[in-house]
């Protein structure tokens, strides 16, 4: 895959997370790549057309700055000035604004500095003297990836992003929830066990407005996702879907559209969006398919590229839309070499008309802007990571019917008194009614899920920046393939990195035994929902052969695409590789051997392996590799790791956390 750079094109955390995040940042030099400086002295007065600022520029980085957002926080109307402009604005100011302090930010390639505050601030009343009808402010708030994580602990769940949501909306009426995808799949048992109707719950009460399907939604059959859309008090919007593909996703008089236009406090605001054209890979065979009324089979048709949201945004646009909103299921990977790279950058590039490109699927954190031209308006660019660990809210500011400036920031659950770069403090106290019916469904898994299984010598780690068990080795990787391979005696086994969707013990289950213990440097007790949690999809295990030649083809795909971010990378074992993650895709694979260094060469020669029936069957792009022709299914990948825990358990041992081995490596 080639990544494109974008002329105008901005990347790195968002203004919360670059605040909070602050001792992680580098240090910026002339030599090193980094994040902007701050801004310093930000000094404001009130003047006739709004909020006066005034800065000084920090020294110079590269990549260099592009330009700076100065803002007031929610309700506020930013405005973008561009680095080769004065360092000097006035803010506007919307009718009702409520009180704040501006802070200015600096933007690169790589992202925003820290918020500089301004030496004064200014109440409601103040302000009120210098707002001005003519400028509008929209407020967004977005997540991504939510995977049904509904209970409060590690995430926000259904309480607390409906109570924070709610608060959010009393800064500005002009506000509009939204999803980038995956909201459903891959999700601990409070939702699998349910059909996934909690989550679509959750979701109504905290009144999200508009969500677009990512790979996740299609992980059951298309009955199912219609009966998902018939349950929603939102809407589904996708873009990239052909006429006969929404024509089949409805329920009722609901349905799945190309766009949608809602408006709020005054503005008429669009929505489309994308799913990724990956999601044939990352489904079971089948979940796309369907037959027309003649009875002729046919399947979901996921176009490539940007050609159906840009038709999209014109049609909305023609429908009355003011500013239009373009959600992707696809994400942000890495910042490197001076350039944001991902397929969310490569595709915000080619989008045209869009105020605001929420991304998601990658499970990153993420933030941008897109200055524009003389003839455009800046884009903001967001995305969040998974499990409801965080949101993002964004202030788009309109005058005169033109977008002069966005701020966005990241909403992060544990870290809540620092919303708002300190000037408002996140609600902590969780929505009655959605506490309520969480705890409805939690109350008929307790007795089921609450089993101790298991001890573990301390936490298996999922996620991180880039996501450990998407980018190298890792030991629930380590763990589950050596367990695949010693209980069907084959040669090598492959788990995809994917398939591993928390912590373990897991963070999403939250055990109502208050006795175990969860935390800590260990032993620390596992139970059946936190088996749940971890392999959520009920996949079973297959054994079958692979010659060195499609076992190097194998990891050349597990590597490939959208590497760090993708679900195919390969956890294995019984033997070795390694990779150059800077070489184009296909030729990435730079030695396979077997434990004992014997080189594993590209022929024909066979050998038995162990790995999942979605992977045998060319899920996650493993196409015609793993010969399905002669794969055997054996049982139950959640029975085979339940019981070496309960094993251990049973004789009085702790299990391990396994040391990396140097299994697999990065050699750049």
């Amino acid at each position: 895959m080639k990544t494109l750079k974008p002329k105008f094109f901005v990347g790195g955390l968002g203004l919360t997370a670059a605040l909070l995040l602050s001792v992680l940042t580098p240090v910026a030099s002339a030599i090193t790549y980094s994040l902007p400086n701050a801004p310093t002295s930000v000094t404001s007065y009130l003047g006739a057309g709004g909020v006066v600022v005034r800065w000084t520029p920090g020294a110079n980085v590269d990549p260099a700055v592009t330009g700076y957002i100065v803002s007031a926080g929610a309700g506020s109307c930013p405005i973008f000035v561009p680095a080769k402009n004065n360092n000097v604005v006035t803010m506007p100011v919307v009718m009702g604004q409520p009180a704040g302090t501006p802070v200015v930010q600096a933007v690169n390639e790589y992202g925003f500095s820290k918020p500089t505050a301004s030496t004064k601030s200014y109440s409601a009343a103040q302000l009120a003297t210098v707002a001005s009808s003519i400028n509008k402010a929209v407020q967004v708030l977005q997540l991504s990836d939510l995977h049904g994580a509904i209970e409060v602990g590690n995430s926000f769940g259904a309480a607390l992003l409906t109570s924070n949501w709610d608060a959010d909306r009393k800064a500005n009426p002009a506000t509009i929830a939204l999803s980038s995808g995956d909201n459903i799949g891959a999700a601990p048992p409070i939702s699998t066990e349910f059909e996934e109707i909690p989550t679509i719950e959750a979701l109504n009460s905290a009144k999200l407005d508009v969500s677009i399907p990512g790979n996740h939604e299609h992980d059951r059959n298309l009955d199912h996702l219609k009966k998902i859309i018939g349950l929603s008090n939102f809407e589904w919007v996708v873009s990239n879907y052909d006429a006969d593909s929404l024509d089949v996703l409805k329920s009722g008089e609901k349905q799945m559209k190309s766009y949608t236009v809602i408006e709020r406090g005054g503005v008429k605001i669009g929505v489309v969006g994308s799913n990724t054209q990956e999601t044939i890979e990352q489904v079971f065979p089948g979940n796309l398919d369907y037959k027309t009324a003649s009875g002729v089979k046919k399947t979901i048709t996921i176009n490539p590229g940007v050609a159906g949201i840009n038709k999209a945004i014109v049609d909305a646009k023609a429908a009355g839309a003011e500013i239009v909103i373009a959600l992707l299921h696809q994400g942000w990977l890495q910042n490197a070499d001076g350039t944001a790279k991902g397929p969310l950058n490569e595709l915000a590039a080619g989008i045209k008309g869009a105020t605001a490109i929420y991304g998601g699927h990658s499970h990153q954190t993420f933030a941008s802007l897109m200055p524009g031209t003389v003839r455009t308006g800046p884009v903001v660019l967001g995305q969040t990571r998974n499990a409801g660990v965080e949101y993002t809210r964004t202030q788009i500011c309109i005058k005169r019917g033109k977008v002069v400036g966005q701020s966005i920031q990241h909403v992060l659950k544990s870290a809540s008194s620092a919303i708002n770069t300190g000037v408002v403090s996140a609600i902590t106290t969780q929505d009655a009614t959605a506490a309520a019916m969480v705890k409805t469904y939690k109350d008929q898994l307790t007795a089921k899920l609450d089993v101790k299984i298991g001890t573990v010598s301390g936490e298996f780690p999922r996620g991180g920046t880039p996501a450990v068990e998407r980018s190298g080795e890792t030991p629930m990787g380590n763990y589950i393939a050596d367990l695949m391979r010693a209980k069907y005696k084959t040669d090598f086994a492959i788990q995809n990195g994917g398939g591993i969707r928390d912590t373990f013990p897991a963070k999403t289950y939250i055990p109502v035994n208050s006795s175990l213990v969860r935390s800590g440097t260990g032993p620390l007790d596992v139970t059946l929902g936190d088996a749940f949690t971890v392999f959520p999809f009920g996949n079973q295990i297959a054994t079958s052969v692979v010659t060195g030649e499609n076992l190097w083809k194998a990891l050349e795909n597990g590597v490939g695409g959208n590497y760090p971010g993708d679900g195919r990378f390969p956890q294995i074992s019984g033997f070795k590789f390694s990779f150059d993650s800077t070489k184009p895709v296909g030729s990435r694979i730079v030695e396979v051997t077997k434990l004992d260094g014997t080189a594993i060469p590209k022929d024909g020669t066979q050998y038995t392996i162990t790995t999942l029936d979605f992977v045998i069957y060319g899920g996650d792009g493993y196409v015609n590799v793993f010969s399905p022709d002669r794969a055997k299914v054996q049982g139950a990948l959640l029975d085979l790791f339940v019981d070496a825990l309960k094993a251990d358990l049973t004789a009085g041992k702790v299990t391990q956390v396994p040391a990396p081995d140097g299994r697999i490596k990065k050699v750049a």
